[in-house]
């Protein structure tokens, strides 16, 4: 069974992009795959290498451990990458792993069976998942220190959005003060969901958790009105789930929290990065107030 753990299974992105392309050439050359070529890179740095799919990350317990969730999962008919090498090249603090290059649909998601497979993930038990996989509470979470990062963004936030920021951390302050938990992903959203030939693919289980139901829903909550999605999106996914959390307390609290993490994150990447400050600025408008705050990208 998962454990209870300190950390998720990646808390940390892949801050050396060098050094994943190495890993992944190195990995490639061991399982005598076709040169990798970087499809994208965040928590993880995901390269494309002929029929596989390598995943670069630097995870909180040995790599093998996803790789046996990815099979437990499967066993309980929930659609995720299937793994497609056993072992683990282990480069310095990066871990390879090798994955199913998924045949996507041209179909758009079905939100309707999205919804349905994240239900089944909170009926799990612990017993069903692998020993080694960690399942922490999301408390544990950097990114969810709002005080912390409010105290990094410093000057980069201009009084108006500091206040509007604020207003929401200080109106959700009791938010981890959890009651019934269940086994969650940890981060639904476009980003993480593909659409193959044979259905939706519920991708990237690094910030698996224990959480109320309402963790899995607050992202797609907030989908349409921050993040210019399908309005049609949350409430099909509701649809599958067989609830819908737009009057749960806790979701809202999770839902409107999330957008604050993904504010102060953008800002706190921009003072030391230039290309992240458009982004930033974008965000900290809705902030402001700003009735005409444009929607947000990068999910």
């Amino acid at each position: 069974m998962g454990v209870e753990a300190s950390r998720a299974y990646v808390d940390a992105p892949i801050t050396d992009l060098s050094a994943a392309t190495r890993a992944a050439a190195r990995a490639a050359e061991h399982w005598g795959a076709d040169r990798p070529v970087l499809l994208r890179h965040g928590m993880n740095a995901i390269f494309a290498s002929g029929e596989l799919v390598l995943r670069v990350a630097t995870p909180s317990v040995p790599a093998r451990a996803s790789i046996e969730l990815a099979e437990a999962l499967g066993s309980q008919g929930i659609r995720v990458p299937a793994p497609r090498r056993a072992d683990v090249v282990v480069d310095g603090p990066m871990s390879v792993t090798a994955w199913e290059r998924i045949t996507e649909s041209n179909a758009p998601v079905d939100w309707v069976e999205v919804g349905a497979m994240v239900h089944q993930v909170h009926e799990l038990d612990h017993g069903a998942l692998p020993a080694a996989i960690p399942i922490p509470s999301p408390s544990v979470l950097p990114w969810w220190d709002f005080d912390a990062l409010v105290e990094r963004a410093g000057g980069a936030l201009d009084g108006p959005a500091h206040d509007g920021l604020m207003a929401v951390i200080d109106r959700h302050r009791g938010w981890s003060r959890f009651g019934d938990t269940v086994l969650c992903h940890g981060d639904v959203h476009p980003g993480n969901v593909m659409m193959s030939t044979e259905g939706p693919v519920l991708l990237d289980w690094d910030l698996l958790c224990r959480a109320p139901a309402g963790w899995d829903h607050g992202p797609l909550m907030t989908l349409h009105d921050r993040w210019g999605g399908d309005a049609d999106v949350y409430p099909a996914f509701a649809e599958g789930y067989g609830q819908s959390f737009v009057d749960d307390a806790a979701a809202v609290a999770f839902a409107e929290l999330r957008l604050v993490a993904a504010t102060l994150m953008r800002v706190v990447a921009g003072i030391s990065n230039p290309d992240a400050r458009p982004e930033a600025e974008r965000r900290l408008q809705y902030w402001r107030g700003d009735a005409d705050a444009p929607s947000w990208a990068a999910q």
